[in-house]
């Protein structure tokens, strides 16, 4: 099957575990023998190795070079004069992996999807969401001003994303400050690439994809499935951004199929977003299960590292990983807390920690990738996950591949499919700093948690999540037939 896929990230450019997902996912697609078209916010500096075949819009032919009514593939795709593409592989499972992916950029800055909304937004989205239910029956494909005729989709949607990525060029756009201006701009490049690519289903992953997802559908014709890693509800609690909502509620109820990455997420969906729950498929996310390498890092006997690795924003609950941090001091003064990863909560984070007179043992590392993650899991006594809602948690499992000791909130999907992690109430500090007291204080607990959560972690596999995903596929495929 080939699959157009539609992300937000791919390492090593990643502000999250979206990125961490899309690459597991499409890595375990790819060896079973599937082909993914990678669609990617962003320019690539070529220097960069990778594993998948890299190429950008630059690289296709503008407008007045296609023949018209000639339909192109990857395979067939021709490039500009002087530009070729790479594929960089260290390995021979990267290299077969390589053949199986193609990567796409759209000419664009990137911009994170965590990063927090202010003020209103130049560019709506409102003009292309309405447009996506006319589409067909009218032949045009409306995006902002432009009014493309489908039969011309493959000339005039290229001539405008070409002018798009000009003016993109020119500074028309402030492209890294307007995340409704990013996904219009990305939706409109997508079209244009896909209306040159052939391929059986579009899979769009979080909110920025879907106006594109639904761009696509409506020129394509394809089915389109949407996969939900988290919502505005995970993101906002309560206080959501109502066009962010607005676009995930589109999103959901324009595909054919849903994922959601737990059932966790499902139930918000059909109880927030009304979506039907026989559309929705719970699809866990995975670990990567390769051997890891032995660390040259060396735990001496009086270390005592609790570690919290992620976004530091309000959904990840940093306040009470200080405040149980607080209370594990006071019974084990030798004690040391790591904050590994970054976010508009640092700020706040750090100052907690030096009101509540603990900030010489609180350690702030910044974001962390690729060699410093197995370094620090390597490091950790235990990892503390305080989500106040978290759709999945792929970070736990990670955790427990590096055989570090878990303890998570029960408001999080991943606790849905471990047994043998530690588990408490995001709010409940006190059950948390005691159950991190437990795992630093008694080897054998410790100890267990180690042998058995390494052998959990083993069944949820990658592999496993893409199966799933051709499943869904192929009923999203069969419902239009």
């Amino acid at each position: 099957m080939r699959v157009l896929m539609l992300g937000w990230e791919f390492p090593p450019f990643i502000a999250g575990g979206l990125g961490t997902a899309c690459y597991g996912l499409t890595k375990a697609m790819a060896n079973a023998g599937h082909e993914v078209l990678f669609v990617l916010p962003r320019r690539i500096d070529r220097s960069h190795s990778s594993h998948v075949t890299l190429l950008t819009p630059n690289d296709l032919l503008k407008p007045d070079q296609i023949d018209q009514g000639r339909e192109t593939s990857v395979s067939q795709a021709r490039f500009a004069p002087g530009v070729t593409t790479r594929t960089e592989a260290v390995t021979q499972t990267e290299r077969e992996f390589a053949k199986k992916v193609e990567m796409f950029e759209i000419g664009a800055d990137f911009s994170s999807p965590y990063r927090e909304f202010t003020g209103e937004h130049a560019v709506m989205l409102e003009s292309l969401i309405e447009a996506i239910g006319k589409a067909r029956s009218r032949k045009h494909l409306k995006v902002g001003s432009i009014d493309l005729p489908m039969e011309t989709a493959t000339s005039d949607l290229l001539r405008a994303a070409w002018e798009q990525a000009e003016s993109l060029d020119q500074g028309g756009f402030d492209y890294g400050s307007d995340l409704m201006g990013d996904a219009q701009r990305y939706a409109l490049l997508s079209v244009a690439l896909a209306s040159q690519l052939q391929f059986d289903v579009i899979h769009a992953h979080d909110w920025l994809t879907y106006p594109a997802g639904m761009a696509v559908r409506a020129m394509s014709g394809k089915p389109l499935v949407v996969q939900v890693h988290a919502t505005e509800f995970d993101r906002s609690g309560e206080h959501i951004n109502q066009q962010v909502y607005d676009i995930e509620r589109a999103g959901v109820h324009g595909a054919d199929r849903v994922i959601a990455v737990s059932q966790l997420t499902k139930n918000i969906l059909t109880s927030r977003y009304d979506v039907p729950a026989d559309k929705v498929d719970v699809v866990y996310n995975g670990v990567v299960q390769d051997d890891q390498p032995e660390s040259d890092i060396r735990i001496e006997k009086n270390d005592k590292i609790v570690l919290f690795l992620g976004r530091i924003t309000m959904q990840k609950g940093p306040e009470y990983f200080i405040r149980a941090a607080k209370r594990v001091l006071e019974k084990i003064p030798n004690a040391k807390f790591v904050v590994a990863g970054s976010g508009d909560g640092a700020i706040r984070m750090i100052n907690e920690a030096a009101e509540l007179g603990i900030g010489q043992k609180v350690l702030f590392t910044g974001f962390l990738r690729g060699r410093d993650v197995e370094r620090i899991f390597n490091l950790a006594s235990c990892y503390v996950m305080p989500s106040v809602s978290e759709p999945f948690g792929i970070a736990a499992l990670e955790a427990m591949h590096h055989d570090t000791p878990v303890i998570i909130s029960k408001q999080s999907g991943v606790s849905e499919v471990l047994t043998h992690a530690l588990k408490v109430d995001f709010w409940d500090t006190e059950e948390m700093a005691n159950k991190i007291v437990a795992v630093l204080k008694y080897p054998p607990l410790s100890q267990t948690l180690r042998e058995h959560g390494a052998i959990e972690v083993r069944g949820l596999t990658w592999d496993g999540a893409a199966e799933k995903c051709i499943k869904t596929y192929a009923r999203a495929i069969a419902a239009q037939s």
